[in-house]
């Protein structure tokens, strides 16, 4: 198991494990499916030295992925960074969201980053508690903020101070 950067050919499977999690409703607002066209742009926007997209790898298997996104897109929050772990639902359970948010964490402050925020829904269990048990606490509450299939579902902020 390597966690390393993610290259233009791990796309195509970024954008699989993405797709997958759409349908349970759990950890995206998209309720599509999205290409890998329209995902060349945002990851060309990932930079290995202050906002990189890792992948997760097993036995030469893309098993999941991590990206670190910039905040809210000025100047002053330069040093906050929002990110979000998608998992193969096949490798779920096995730790690999783990490894990945230990390995944020601890590579954050060579990134320039003192902050890392997750945006999760209140009904995502797995993820709160992810993110609870690496110290994440909460930042915010949104209530009611999206509709998914006629469903109002509610928003948590969760953050941490790193370094």
């Amino acid at each position: 198991m390597i966690i390393r950067h993610g290259t233009e050919d791990d796309l195509p499977a970024i954008v699989a494990i993405y797709n997958a999690s759409i349908p349970d409703r759990m950890a995206t607002a998209d309720l599509e499916p999205v290409s890998v066209a329209s995902r060349v742009n945002w990851f060309k926007a990932r930079s290995p030295l202050r906002h990189p997209l890792w992948v997760i790898e097993i036995e030469g298997i893309v098993a999941g992925w991590l990206s670190f996104q910039p905040f809210y897109g000025r100047p002053a929050y330069h040093a906050t960074a929002e990110i979000s772990i998608y998992i193969a639902s096949n490798y779920h359970r096995h730790g690999l969201g783990k490894r990945l948010l230990a390995e944020a964490i601890h590579q954050s402050p060579d990134l320039g980053l003192n902050r890392l925020i997750g945006f999760i829904f209140a009904h995502n269990e797995a993820s709160l508690k992810l993110f609870e048990k690496f110290g994440f606490e909460s930042w915010g509450y949104l209530p009611e903020i999206a509709d998914i299939d006629g469903v109002e579902r509610d928003l948590v902020i969760l953050g941490l101070r790193v370094g």
